[in-house]
């Protein structure tokens, strides 16, 4: 990080005024963009000169959490197909969660996850400004928080949104969360008045969401790699590239959704014919493959 890079008391002060946003100035109401967690995890600790808030649906994943411990290293394997390494580790984790947010325990969920979409997200080089922006516009669907904001603490964990796991609402994650994600997320939204949600999360994890229930038009970008004629969705392309598009979201303050059309992430650009009004198509030529050599 460059110098100054984390100024915690303004990253605070700001952190608690930002969310009302200034009319004053042509504001117009910004977009509220959904995520998807990734497998792969930075460890806590925190950093502690950042701001960092409790997950709003804590009390429910305490009550999940019990499902969870209940089960063996072996059933872990079984139920997440994962190795006998990852299986221990994350039934160790499971032992040790609690709902405390002290960051010697916990981080920032934004800066937490690892994967694909984060590589393109790259929140660890927002300033604290952009997290500030970011922290009521953007929500990380969780198999065991729920929602989560990028400043919101959390544990480690490992606990997949589409895994069967018994639990006393159901058979399922997505039986255990009902309709308090799609609440939660129609709450975050409408704080900001805004038509639209922008779908960035897999089909696995936007499944918890029940779009009937929101009173606002969902619209899910597509990313497809165009070779001779032929347009497909390039799974870590794809990936990388919803992470782009919420990074540049953040970090241009974009409004409103339809600003995105004018975007060009990662070499994608809008394709006005391929579209719909709820789901946006961007194209590129596919690249030609890496050398190994």
């Amino acid at each position: 990080m460059g110098r100054g890079a984390y100024r915690a008391a303004e990253a605070i002060a700001t952190l608690q005024t930002s969310a009302e946003p200034d009319r004053s100035r042509g504001w117009r109401p910004p977009v509220f963009i959904l995520l998807s967690p990734a497998k792969s995890l930075v460890e806590p600790p925190g950093l502690d000169a950042l701001p960092h808030t409790a997950p709003e649906l804590l009390e429910h994943s305490a009550q999940l959490i019990p499902s969870a411990r209940a089960q063996s290293p072996a059933d872990l394997r079984a139920l997440m197909g994962i190795s006998e390494d990852l299986a221990t580790l994350n039934h160790a984790r499971f032992q040790a969660w609690s709902p405390d947010t002290d960051l010697r325990r916990a981080r920032q969920a934004a800066l937490c996850f690892n994967g694909d979409v984060y590589q393109g997200l790259a929140a660890s080089t927002l300033a604290p400004e952009h997290l500030d922006w970011a922290q009521p516009r953007v929500g990380i669907l969780s198999g065991l928080y729920g929602l989560l904001r990028p400043l919101d603490a959390m544990q480690p964990y490992r606990l997949e949104m589409g895994i069967s796991l018994a639990n006393p609402r159901g058979a399922n994650l997505y039986a255990f969360w009902g309709d308090l994600v799609t609440d939660a997320v129609a709450r975050r939204a409408a704080a900001l008045d805004d038509g639209s949600v922008l779908n960035l999360a897999s089909a696995e994890y936007f499944k918890v969401i029940r779009p009937t229930r929101l009173p606002h038009r969902v619209v899910t970008p597509v990313f497809q790699d165009v070779k001779d004629g032929k347009a497909r969705v390039l799974a870590f392309f794809a990936k990388r590239a919803r992470g782009t598009m919420a990074r540049l979201a953040i970090t241009q303050r974009l409004d409103r959704a339809e600003d995105l059309k004018d975007c060009v992430v990662d070499g994608y650009a809008f394709a006005p014919r391929e579209s719909t009004d709820v789901r946006w198509v961007f194209q590129r030529p596919q690249p030609p493959p890496v050398s190994r050599r």
